[in-house]
C-alpha cells in the first residue's frame, strides 16, 4: 500500500444487480479504487495523507482498520472508505452482538456521512489466513450488519475478503466450483447472507501469482491484459466464451461456482488484486515496474470502459488496486513490499497510462518527461554538462551538495541527472533542454529514489514534520496478518493444466 500530484483514481464498490429495489437504489459506476496499507517506514501522517489523497484525486479507498485518525482527516474531503475488521479482532466480534454494536458505535457512527463509509470488510481471507475463527465470522458479519441497521446504516454492506482458492477448478469458468466443504459449512450461508443484505461477494484476485505458478502455461500478455493472437486466447470448450485475460477468467469462475449453489444477484467486488513492482531476481523476475504499470494500466482502462466479462459484458466489477504505498516494513518475499504505486514518501514507483479512461487520470503520467544522463555517456563530457548546467545553465543544483537528499550516490551519473532535470523543467521541457552535447536523454521513468525527489516529480507540499513522521498506529495489524496468500494457491496448477488442455486443442483443431 508511494510525491508527485498525479490525479489518481477512484475506488469502491459498484455493481450489477443486487435483489430488486436494493439495487437500483446502489447502482454506481463501476469505478478503480485503492487498498492503504500503513506498514511504511515514514508515511505521512493522517493530515498529511489525506491531503495526498485528496492531491491524487481518489474517491474510494480501502483501509485495513478503521484508524480514527485517518478517518477524522478525511472528513470532508470527498472520499468514501472501505473499512476493515483486523482478523484478530474477529473473536470477540463474532461471540458477542454487544461488542458488534460498540465496534459501529466507535468507527462508524461518529465519523460517517462526512467521511462517508462506503462498506465494512470484516476479516482479510480468514479461511486461509486464520481458518479457527472461521466459525466466528459468520456471526460477526451478522451482528455487525444488524448494529448498523440499529443504527440507520443499513445501506453500509457488510461483507468478508475471500482469497480466490475458494474456488476450484477455475478454468475452464464453466466448470468452476466452491471448495466443499467450505460450502457446506460456510460459503453457502454467506452467500444468502450478502443475498439478503444486498451486499457484495468481495474476492482478492492476482493473475500475477496464475502467472508465476503457471510456468509458462498461461501467456504473460494473457496475465496482463495485452492482446493475443485467436489461437493463443483461452476458450472455454462448454460456452465457447473467448477469455482475453485472466482476472476475466477468474470473475466469471466465481459467476459459476455461485450460480452452482443457487445464487445468481450477488456481485462481485475485487478488493485487491495488482502487480509487484519489485522482487526476487532470481525467484521472481516479473516482479518488475515495467509489468506493474501495465497491468494496472490497463486495469484502470478496462474497468472505466465498463468492459464486464465474457459471461456477464453487462456487469463490471469495481476493484481496489493494491496498493497505493509500497509497504517496506512488510515481510516476506521481496516482491511483499513492492505492490505500491507510490513509494512512502509520495513519489511514484512508476508511471500509469490510463489518459480518457473514463476522465479518470489517475497518477497518469503519459506525458511526464525528465531529463536525466545517457546511457553510456563519457564521465568527462558528464562532468562538463554538470559544471554548465550548475553554473551557466542556473540549475538549481543545492539537492546535490554534501548532506543533502540528492548528494547520493555521490557520483557524476547521479549529480549530472538530477542537474540536467533542473534545467530541463525550468525551461518548459523546451526542445534542446535535454541535449548538452549528447550526454542526456529524455525519460518517461521517474528518476526520484528514497527521500531524492527529482524537479520534474512535482512533489506535494507536505510539511518537513509530516514527511519524517512514522504513523505509530500501522492500522492497527500486524503485517502477518496481511501477508498476500497469492502464493498459496495451489489450486491454480489444475486451472493450468486445463488451460493447456484446451489451448492444445484449439490448436490442433485449427491446424488440422
Amino acid at each position: 500500500m508511494g510525491a508527485n500530484p498525479f490525479p489518481f483514481l477512484a475506488l469502491l464498490l459498484v455493481f450489477r444487480s443486487l435483489p430488486a429495489v436494493a439495487a437500483a437504489a446502489r447502482a454506481e459506476q463501476p469505478f478503480v479504487g485503492v487498498n492503504i496499507g500503513t506498514d511504511v517506514s515514514n508515511l505521512f501522517p493522517p493530515a498529511d495523507l489525506a491531503a495526498f489523497v485528496e492531491a491524487q484525486q481518489i474517491k474510494h479507498v480501502r483501509l485495513y482498520d478503521a484508524d480514527p485518525g485517518i478517518l477524522s482527516a478525511l472528513a470532508g474531503a470527498g472520499v468514501s472508505v472501505a473499512v476493515g475488521v483486523p482478523n484478530n479482532q474477529l473473536l470477540a466480534l463474532g461471540s458477542s452482538p454487544a461488542t458488534a454494536a460498540a465496534w459501529v458505535a466507535r468507527h462508524v457512527v461518529p465519523f460517517h456521512p462526512d467521511t462517508p463509509i462506503s462498506a465494512v470488510a470484516v476479516g482479510d481471507e480468514v479461511p486461509t489466513a486464520l481458518p479457527s475463527v472461521l466459525p466466528l465470522l459468520l456471526p460477526a458479519l451478522r451482528s455487525l450488519s444488524a448494529a448498523l441497521a440499529a443504527a440507520n446504516l443499513s445501506s453500509i454492506p457488510v461483507s468478508t475478503p475471500l482469497p480466490f482458492s475458494v474456488i476450484l477448478d477455475p478454468f475452464p469458468p464453466s466448470q468452476a466450483y466452491f471448495n466443499q466443504s467450505l460450502a457446506n459449512g460456510f460459503l453457502t450461508s454467506l452467500l444468502r447472507f450478502l443475498n439478503d443484505t444486498a451486499a457484495p461477494l468481495m474476492l482478492n484476485l492476482y493473475p500475477y501469482y496464475a502467472f508465476m505458478q503457471g510456468r509458462g502455461a498461461i501467456p504473460l500478455d494473457n496475465a496482463l491484459f495485452k492482446p493475443l493472437r485467436p489461437a493463443l486466447e483461452e476458450v472455454d470448450p462448454n460456452t465457447l466464451l473467448h477469455y482475453t485475460n485472466v482476472l476475466d477468467a477468474m470473475i466469471d469462475a466465481a459467476y459459476v461456482a455461485m450460480r452452482n449453489l443457487n445464487f445468481t444477484s450477488v456481485p462481485v467486488l475485487i478488493t485487491e488484486t495488482g502487480w509487484p513492482g519489485n522482487g526476487s531476481r532470481r525467484d521472481e523476475p516479473y516482479a518488475t515496474r515495467e509489468l506493474a504499470s501495465i497491468y494496472n494500466s490497463n486495469v484502470i482502462r478496462h474497468v472505466l470502459d465498463r468492459a464486464g466479462t465474457p459471461l456477464r459484458p453487462e456487469a463490471t466489477p469495481s476493484v481496489y488496486i493494491y496498493e497505493l504505498f509500497d509497504e517496506d516494513l512488510r515481510p516476506g518475499p521481496a516482491s511483499e513490499a513492492s505492490w505500491g504505486l507510490f513509494y512512502g514518501n509520495g513519489t511514484p514507483v512508476y508511471l500509469l497510462h490510463v489518459s480518457g479512461a473514463g476522465g479518470f487520470l489517475a497518477n497518469d503520467t503519459t506525458n511526464r518527461t525528465y531529463c536525466v544522463a545517457a546511457e553510456g555517456a563519457d564521465r568527462r563530457g558528464l562532468q562538463a554538462a554538470l559544471d554548465w548546467a550548475c553554473g551557466p545553465g542556473r540549475a538549481n543544483c543545492s539537492e546535490i551538495q554534501p548532506g543533502e537528499s540528492c548528494y547520493a550516490p555521490n557520483d557524476v551519473t547521479g549529480h549530472a541527472s538530477y542537474a540536467f532535470d533542473s534545467y530541463y523543467q525550468k525551461e518548459g521541457k523546451a526542445a534542446g533542454s535535454c541535449y548538452f552535447q549528447g550526454v542526456a536523454m529524455v525519460t518517461t521513468t521517474d528518476p526520484s529514489h528514497g527521500d531524492c525527489i527529482f524537479p520534474g516529480s512535482k512533489q506535494m507540499n507536505v510539511s518537513g514534520a509530516g514527511m519524517n513522521a512514522t504513523l505509530a498506529s500501522k492500522a492497527g495489524i500486524p503485517s502477518a496478518l496481511r501477508l498476500r496468500t497469492g502464493i498459496e494457491h495451489d489450486h491454480i496448477i489444475p486451472m493450468i493444466l486445463s488451460i493447456m488442455l484446451v489451448v492444445s486443442t484449439l490448436s490442433w483443431n485449427h491446424m488440422s
